[in-house]
């Protein structure tokens, strides 16, 4: 084995710098000798190269984890060779060659002939970025070219050389301009988009062709090919082509013939265009993995008691439902059922059909004495170490109680539930699938998301407490209410493991009964929890709205950075001052290098007008991050109100519908719900990972929407929220650092957000706290190409910064939704390495 280890990583030739040849890569010597470098030409060495070496940590890890060498430095170079062209004429061949004591190593050599063609090739450099086939027969090639003589001429033939009509749209790509050091003087339109009209043109290639003084190269287009790769049909032979031979293989053997046909006929589906059916049946457990499951050990085999009370019985659902207990992968299970119907029709089905199941445990109960009573009645039958409760018309899929056991064994949970869907009385058609977050408690406090379908450790239902019965409708969301501030490890299972039949609704009366007890039950958890708070139904049946009460009256600092548009601040200022019931904040205008007179004269008349608000003064340039932890040091508020400048208030007890949450011990921040002026959604949380990095969920919908399983309209826990209104205490702020100055424009608050919560502070969203944020729907985020530039890096810094989150996936959003789109539609089934 060599003492020297190198790598040549690049050549580039710039014909207007001397004509230099620059080599760039990395060397180092195993016994940490000093690398030398010599240029030879017609074996003879006739100069020393200019040389740089710098650090390259990406080599220098890889080799001590691989070589074992302890200390490298240094480890890249580059090398530039002036007048190459005039050194190609003078000899026949050149050799660069690197020295570590007596050990010689040529890492680069070419002929004359070889590097005068390299160095005319170099003239004129382009890359595609994509070619595709869109409706309309229209063919889109983007791309970028570089002449380095001079202005460079794009044009497109057919194979016979005749020029065809295109649309050829040029623009700046100031990544390409950094990458290849081109100076500010000698900037242009380096990029391009060329739309050409498939219609009329019968010609199977199409040539992209780049003209420069000396050279011409020609990118062809093999329109035939593209059109056809363009098909749903070559997306499935291609899954089926030998390359992929060994996955499919693999897919087979692990899921079974049938499923990997379902999924290369789903294949050329697209995230939301699934029926959920459809969806269901990629998705369900299927015979292989049932037997699996079967033969499965566990290290802790708990038996799972299923407590149902039978009222006003059909006895084919419940049929249905016994059945598919005793299909059960997982089989330690006790079934407890007590029958409150009149009559022994009910028992004596039971006992003809199922007499026996062992498994099964029936109690005829005499007299109905409310639901509470029926299930503490249940309960005494269950023997197990977990208790799951469900009821006569929730049929569980064939591996619930298996995934339920799974997560006990290796989370530990002590509570689980599950997602869930709606199946019609016969079984044949599932729909309205729930696919729910992970435990969200202030969710939680406005609806019962978790279900009926629910488990727990008996020692934390004992520690809960039995049924209650001055609870009776709402006895199911008054005990999970009890074991959540009971149970440490609640765990959400994001699959349909549960069925629930159609019910016809219920008497109105009785529906009201159940709404008032479910208030009740959530004001007594308050009581348990010692908050002061109230509870009242919201606009939306089974719903409920808290009011929070507000200790003291904390000053709220609201930070508004601003440039200009005086008319878009003073909308906002004024209806700030105009709506605010809240009589304790600040205004801290953060003056942000505005340029017209106007700006100034304004400044002093809205000092005059509120006595409250301050104005500061940036000097440097635009930094969204650097401009917010600058005013931060001057503000005095115990709670910051982070707020752009082109919104308008709507709520008038905006800052206390904020403020009752963002008091509370372990909520680090709050954010609110914003409206486009045509009253469409523009904010309501931010999802992590969704558009691949952080957008707004359910935007654009229309302002009266609920949304997805209503989390349009609840206060809940999200990952993140926008900083165009976002209440932070102060503390918090600064015990995190603030804005990352690094993220001068996106993502900074998005990275605000995980930071808060990487220290353990929950983040809400609260849809009480309403304003109107005055920015397009229709305007692009990133509208220059140096924006985009800048905003590719601020991309890059936050997934380098929260990788392993956006691995792991958003807690509040289901895995089983897209990522794609914002709309909450369905998520295609993957398979690992596609």
């Amino acid at each position: 084995m060599g003492n020297i280890l190198w790598s040549v990583d690049k050549r580039i030739y710039s014909d207007k710098e001397n004509h230099t040849l620059t080599i760039t890569g990395w060397a180092v010597a195993r016994e940490q000798k000093i690398c030398n470098f010599s240029l030879y030409g017609s074996g003879k060495e006739i100069s020393f190269p200019e040389l740089s070496r710098y650090e390259r940590t990406d080599v220098a890890d890889n080799l001590k984890e691989t070589k074992g060498i302890k200390e490298i430095k240094n480890a890249g170079f580059t090398i530039k060779i002036p007048e190459i062209l005039q050194l190609a004429q003078e000899h026949e061949s050149l050799q660069l060659v690197l020295q570590a004591g007596n050990e010689k190593e040529v890492i680069w050599e070419a002929s004359a002939q070889e590097i005068k063609k390299f160095c005319t090739e170099s003239l004129i450099e382009y890359h595609i970025d994509e070619e595709q086939i869109t409706q309309g027969n229209i063919l889109t090639i983007k791309g970028w070219v570089v002449n380095q003589m001079d202005s460079d001429d794009v044009f497109v033939q057919n194979s016979d050389g005749k020029v065809l009509e295109c649309t050829i749209t040029r623009q700046r790509r100031p990544d390409v301009e950094e990458v290849k050091g081109i100076p500010e003087a000698e900037k242009r339109n380096l990029g391009f988009c060329i739309t050409v009209n498939l219609e009329n043109i019968h010609s199977q290639n199409i040539c992209i062709c780049f003209r420069g003084r000396d050279i011409q190269k020609i990118y062809k287009i093999d329109v035939k090919k593209l059109k056809r790769e363009n098909t749903g049909f070559y997306q499935q032979m291609k899954l089926l082509s030998l390359e992929n031979r060994q996955k499919n293989h693999a897919y087979i053997k692990e899921n079974g013939i049938g499923r990997f046909f379902r999924y290369v006929k789903n294949s050329q589906l697209k995230d939301g265009e699934q029926e959920y059916e459809d969806w269901l049946k990629d998705h369900e457990a299927f015979r292989k993995e049932l037997k699996r499951q079967r033969n499965a050990i566990f290290s802790y085999m708990p038996l799972v008691s299923v407590v149902i009370v039978l009222s006003d019985t059909d006895v084919k659902s419940l049929s249905s439902v016994i059945d598919a207990y005793m299909d059960q992968t997982y089989s330690n299970w006790q079934l407890c059922l007590v029958d409150v119907n009149q009559g022994e029709e009910t028992g004596d089905f039971l006992r003809k059909k199922y007499k026996k199941e062992i498994r099964l445990s029936y109690k005829k109960i005499t007299e109905d004495k409310g639901a509470s009573e029926n299930l503490n009645a249940a309960l005494k039958l269950a023997m197990g170490d977990y208790i799951l409760f469900s009821d006569q018309k929730t049929v569980p899929s064939p591996d619930a109680l298996f995934w339920m056991i799974k997560a006990v064994t290796e989370k530990k949970a002590d509570m689980i539930y599950t997602d869930e869907d709606e199946v019609s009385t016969d079984g044949k058609h599932h729909y309205d699938p729930k696919f729910k977050p992970d435990f969200n408690l202030f969710r939680l406090r406005e609806n019962n998301y978790i279900g009926q379908f629910w488990a727990i450790r008996r020692d934390v239902l004992e520690q809960s407490g039995k049924f209650r019965p001055e609870y009776d409708g709402a006895q199911n969301f008054d005990m999970i209410l009890r074991c959540c501030e009971q149970a440490k490890k609640i765990v959400h299972i994001p699959r349909v493991l549960c069925h629930c039949m159609e019910n016809e609704n219920g008497e109105s009366h009785k529906q009201q009964k159940a709404w008032e007890a479910g208030r009740r039950a959530l004001e007594d958890h308050y009581n348990r929890t010692q908050l002061p708070a109230v509870a009242e139904p919201a606009d939306k049946a089974g719903w409920y709205r808290t009011h929070l009460a507000i200790q003291s009256e904390p000053m709220i600092s609201i930070i508004i950075p601003s440039k200009d548009h005086i008319n878009d601040l003073d909308l906002c200022v004024s209806s700030i001052e105009e709506k605010t019931t809240w009589k304790n904040y600040e205004i801290i205008i953060v003056e942000n290098n505005s340029v017209e007179k106007e700006t100034f004269v304004y400044y002093e008349t809205l000092k005059s007008r509120y006595p409250n608000v301050r104005i500061l003064t940036w000097k440097k340039e635009f930094n969204y991050s650097a401009i917010n932890n600058f005013a931060v040091r001057e503000a005095q508020g115990e709670y910051l109100l982070f707020l752009n400048n082109d919104v308008e208030i709507i709520t008038d007890s905006w800052l206390e519908e904020m403020l009752q949450f963002c008091q509370l011990k372990g909520v680090g921040m709050v954010g609110a719900k914003l409206y486009y002026p045509d009253d469409t959604i523009q904010h309501a949380g931010v999802v992590v990972g969704l558009g691949g990095v952080a957008a707004h969920v359910l935007c654009k919908l229309p302002g009266d929407a609920e949304g997805y399983m209503g989390r349009l309209r609840c206060v809940q826990e999200m990952s993140a929220v926008t900083a165009a209104c976002m209440m932070v205490k102060t503390s918090v702020f600064k015990a995190v650092g603030g804005f990352d100055e690094e993220l001068k424009v996106a993502f900074n608050d998005i990275d605000l957000c995980m930071k808060v919560r990487d220290k353990g502070e929950k983040i809400l969203f609260t849809p009480y706290a309403e304003l109107y944020h005055y920015e397009s729907k229709s305007r692009g985020m990133e509208d220059t190409p140096e924006k985009q530039l800048r905003f590719s890096r601020e991309v890059n810094c936050f997934r380098r910064k929260w990788e392993r989150e956006l691995l792991k996936g958003d807690p509040y959003y289901n895995p089983n939704l897209t990522l794609n789109n914002t709309d909450c539609s369905l998520r295609k089934l993957e398979r690992n390495g596609d």
